[in-house]
């Protein structure tokens, strides 16, 4: 797939996605990291071409280019989210030319393979795996892109009633949720044994949001969280960096933050303990199929 692409332009489009990705400290969903590279750089002919199934063929160029820079520890994949790392950073500063910026991305690739102790791939065989990386990788970014979707159109009380079911599928004890109207800032109250005798008490705040919650608004839960009692604060989207460390800065009040991602891989951890009706508050099925081995 990325045969006929020469080292400078494949450091020309790497370079374009880092700057990006540097301008995003919390990453960019990959497919609007694509079009903004798209948008940052004048394509090729060959570049602006389809394919003869659909699809642009830039889209696939740029995604094989950075399998290289994954594995050479520069930039991250994470549920269809890029984002760059402080050696990816740092190689942007340090390579100015795009060919050796391409040229070291490699070079750290083939280190990499070699440390595994990896036998040199044929050229068709190292492009049929990074082929198969690449369908993986697109495969799980339409998923966690629908499953967001989903939730960020949810009814803020059906996504209190999926935390609830959550805490509930997890052995604790939900004694009450919000009802519509004003809450005080707290949504969902719950204990670890049924009468609410044990402590601590857990508050939980739930907010459907596609913005990150910034600092201002955890400290405005944490005004509401005795030492005695556990704070959770969960959003459909995620929070500021301001947020976490006073999060981790917290020595007496405990506090736990569940991004969207976060609820997403406990709503699957759980879903066997779910009780089935609760389990459509968000239906998820699981697909499988090989997938590339590292």
């Amino acid at each position: 797939m990325s045969k006929g692409i020469t080292a400078e332009r494949k450091g020309v489009l790497l370079q374009a996605l880092f700057r990006i990705l540097k301008d995003n400290a919390d990453g960019v969903p990959a497919r609007e990291a694509i079009a903004s590279v798209a948008k940052a750089i004048e394509l090729t002919e060959h570049e602006r071409g389809e394919y003869d199934n659909g699809g642009r063929r830039f889209d696939k160029i740029l995604r094989f280019s950075t399998v290289g820079a994954v594995k050479a520890g520069w930039m991250r994949k994470d549920k269809g989210v890029w984002s760059i790392t402080d050696e990816g950073l740092a190689a942007l500063e340090e390579f100015a030319s795009p060919e050796a910026f391409s040229r070291e991305a490699t070079r750290l690739y083939r280190d990499w393979k070699k440390s595994r102790d990896e036998l040199e791939e044929q050229d068709e065989e190292a492009d049929q795996a990074t082929e198969a990386r690449v369908t993986y990788e697109e495969a799980e970014e339409q998923a966690w892109a629908e499953i967001r979707e989903h939730l960020d159109a949810i009814n803020p009380y059906r996504l209190q009633d999926l935390v609830a079911a959550l805490l509930e599928a997890m052995d604790y004890h939900v004694s009450w949720t919000s009802p519509p109207g004003k809450d005080g800032g707290i949504d969902i109250l719950a204990w670890n044994d049924p009468l609410g005798t044990k402590p601590p008490r857990i508050k939980v705040q739930v907010k459907r949001r596609k913005d990150n919650i910034a600092v201002e608004e955890l400290r405005s839960f944490l005004a509401l969280i005795n030492e005695d009692d556990v704070g959770i604060f969960v959003t459909t989207g995620g929070f500021t960096k301001d947020a976490h460390e006073l999060s981790r800065s917290q020595e007496r009040r405990k506090i736990t933050l569940i991004d969207h991602q976060r609820l997403v891989e406990l709503w699957i951890e759980y879903n066997d303990c779910l009780e089935k009706d609760k389990r459509n508050l968000l239906p998820l099925k699981p697909i499988y199929f090989v997938a590339p081995v590292d």
